[in-house]
């Protein structure tokens, strides 16, 4: 979440070790909640929107920003900071964050930064996930003395839960341009982005075009998906892998025979 220039790029286990507290009484509190990039995954923004008690849509209209990656061509959601001197969050006050309990998965891992890796395996790509430590100039959390492992941060600030909600996600975020993996089109990115942020248009979509004309669902999860916005979402991430022709997670219905016409049809 923080500047590149700020990040020591070396690779902890699970176990290592380190001190850090961040409270109130430090005096650089808050100062890290200012001037910075803070990527939203669909889990983050999920949890925020229903604290604030707005629509997908609205929050995404007034707290975001869309950005397209240079190397996926996949659209990406960044918080929208103040347009104040400092450039602060919209969240954070003198007392700390007003929305604490549902904060995105960067703020939580802080001073942890994680990151993913594809390599290829003994058995083809794999992904490989690491975590390393971010410190800044003006970060006075690794002179207190409270002592952690990577893990034993882990389950303190709750991240375990947002990592798995992200989890098939964030492997979709690997993708790279190249000769195999061509760039996204217009359509394709509008896609991703409704099934990834916007879930509330993702829901109309579905149940308002011909989306269930074309594909069979199966009962069972057509009702989990109207009501359980958690299963919205998952089933957000096994579409997404469908546009990108990562994997043909979803089942035509008998009447959509010729294979990738159910894609052009839901242009």
């Amino acid at each position: 979440m923080s500047k590149m220039d700020a990040v020591i790029p070396v690779k902890l286990s699970i176990d290592s070790k380190f001190k850090f507290r961040c409270h109130k009484g430090i005096k650089c509190f808050t100062k890290c909640c200012n001037s910075i990039d803070i990527l939203l995954t669909p889990y983050d923004i999920l949890r925020m929107k229903k604290r604030l008690g707005l629509t997908s849509g609205e929050f995404l209209s007034v707290y975001t920003n869309l950005r397209i990656d240079e190397k996926s061509t996949l659209p990406q959601v960044i918080l929208q900071m103040n347009n104040d001197e400092a450039m602060t969050c919209p969240f954070v006050t003198s007392d700390g964050c007003k929305i604490y309990e549902d904060r995105p998965a960067n703020c939580r891992y802080y001073p942890i930064g994680q990151a993913t890796l594809r390599k290829e395996g003994e058995k083809g790509p794999e992904n490989e996930e690491f975590y390393f430590f971010i410190k800044e100039p003006h970060c006075y959390g690794y002179d207190e003395n409270k002592g952690w492992t990577v893990e034993s941060w882990r389950i303190d600030q709750e991240v375990d839960l947002y990592d798995e909600m992200n989890r098939e996600w964030k492997a979709t975020q690997l993708r790279k341009v190249s000769p195999g993996h061509p760039a996204l089109d217009a359509k394709q990115q509008n896609q991703i982005y409704l099934a990834s942020y916007d879930l509330d248009s993702f829901r109309r979509f579905i149940f308002e075009s011909r989306f269930l004309d074309i594909f069979d669902l199966g009962n069972d999860l057509i009702e989990k998906i109207k009501t359980d916005e958690v299963e919205l979402m998952k089933f957000g991430f096994e579409y997404i892998k469908y546009i990108m022709l990562i994997e043909q997670t979803l089942k035509p219905q008998k009447g959509v025979i010729k294979e990738g016409r159910e894609r052009e049809r839901l242009s």
